[in-house]
């Protein structure tokens, strides 16, 4: 059988949408805080989000990913 062509960190089609979602999370809970009117508050705001992501970053756990993405993507306002 012949090697796959791939470099071995390409990411599957299920790793690649779900990073797609990650991201597009992220970028919705920004532009929210963008709005929040107190400065001190969208700073604790855009810094704690940011410590969410960073802190989650490497969770490979499908069902654990899944389950914190769910409820967070359908909150479209």
């Amino acid at each position: 059988m012949a090697a796959s062509r791939l470099p071995p960190a390409t990411l599957t089609l299920k790793q690649f949408v779900r990073r797609q979602q990650v991201l597009l999370l992220y970028r919705r809970i920004l532009q929210t805080i963008r709005q929040v009117p107190n400065d001190s508050d969208r700073k604790y705001l855009k810094d704690w989000a940011r410590e969410e992501f960073r802190r989650n970053k490497s969770a490979t756990e499908e069902v654990r990913t899944k389950s914190w993405l769910r409820p967070r993507l359908k909150r479209k306002t």
